[in-house]
């Protein structure tokens, strides 16, 4: 039985009729039917997490600060990185860059160390991501379910709720790692073989940046969309009882048709995170003004930033996902079962037997 939380919980009217009355649309533009939205843009799907943030801020907030707050401070200080294996691992890079006939320029030095440190901040905040990062990953989709079922985010309901599927969302987490790994990997290869394939027909050695810029950008769109259905398949691993390659395929059949949607909110969220990475590289890692006081309370500042970019770039995969199954069971004449509920419901009564 798949599983998928309801949507449009118009039913609930029980031991929900104190709560709020959350709407996902204007009054106006609500149908018949029993779907709370229809599929959304970007702009439109902001502005719902906008609205379920605003109806559950302290939830979100608690979230933000035990759960990602910590992997925050550690990823952007780099506290766990070992310039030495960056140092090692930029010099490998740049030495197959120069085997593959790309010119040793500084866009390509920087782009090696960049690519390097990346690699080596992943390995080393790995145990963060697995546990931490996952947790929180998990507790953004449960509450958003939550508000579209008008209930109260229970936490001894949700870690409830994550016994019993942790393990099928780990083991989606490291399929996710492992495709992203392979995406790299295989870009690295192509990005070598094209350039050694314009050195060997007689290409300049100077112009062979530009045909390795445009593989980069057409790779690039590539990327986004493994990441995109990789964000999807985690927060399908939480809502329904799928896990791994099954999930990274349901995910990429219920994106279709919105993929543009889905790429405008990983190039904003890139955005976003790449800003507040900027600031604070350049603010608090690097001494490039005044005495360096201001560390003190600019470091914090920037990572209470960085997790709410973080916070928000989940809660809108997982709004996103909600907007795809809709889109979804509207082209199918679907029906949506509750999941997370009936999962938290059967649990506690085996507890009671």
């Amino acid at each position: 039985m798949e599983n998928i939380s309801k949507l449009s919980p118009k039913n609930k009217r029980d031991s929900e009729s104190d709560l709020p009355k959350f709407e996902l649309e204007p009054s106006g533009q609500i149908t018949e039917s029993d779907h709370a939205f229809q599929s959304k843009s970007a702009l439109e799907i902001l502005r719902e997490t906008v609205r379920i943030l605003r109806y559950n801020a302290a939830g979100f907030m608690a979230i933000a600060a035990l759960l990602i707050c910590p992997v925050s401070a550690v990823l952007l200080s780099n506290v766990l990185v070992d310039q030495s294996l960056v140092k090692r691992l930029t010099i490998r890079l740049m030495l197959v860059a120069k085997s593959g006939g790309l010119p040793l320029r500084p866009i390509v030095k920087q782009s090696c160390h960049k690519f390097s440190e990346m690699a080596i901040s992943a390995a080393m905040c790995f145990p963060l991501y697995v546990t931490l990062l996952l947790m929180s990953k998990a507790a953004v989709v449960y509450s958003v379910d939550c508000t579209y079922s008008r209930k109260k985010f229970d936490s001894s309901k949700f870690f409830l709720i994550m016994v019993k599927i942790w393990r099928r969302v780990v083991v989606t987490y490291l399929w996710v790692c492992l495709v992203i790994v392979g995406c790299l990997t295989l870009f690295l290869v192509l990005l070598v073989a094209v350039s050694s394939l314009f050195c060997i027909i007689g290409f300049p050695a100077d112009l062979n940046l530009y045909p390795a810029i445009v593989v980069g950008l057409v790779f690039s769109v590539f990327l986004a969309n493994a990441i995109m259905i990789c964000d999807v398949a985690v927060v399908i691993s939480v809502l329904e009882d799928v896990s791994g390659p099954q999930a990274l395929l349901r995910s990429s059949m219920i994106i279709r048709g919105q993929t543009q949607v889905g790429l405008l909110i990983f190039l904003g969220s890139t955005i976003g995170m790449a800003f507040v990475e900027g600031l604070f590289e350049h603010r608090v890692k690097t001494l490039s003004y005044g005495d360096g006081s201001s560390r003190i309370w600019e470091g914090p500042l920037l990572v209470l930033m960085y997790s709410f970019v973080v916070l928000i770039d989940s809660m809108m995969s997982s709004v996103f996902y909600f907007s795809c199954k809709s889109y979804s069971l509207e082209s199918t004449n679907g029906e949506c079962q509750p999941v997370l509920e009936a999962m938290a419901i059967s649990s506690g009564s085996a507890d009671m037997e």
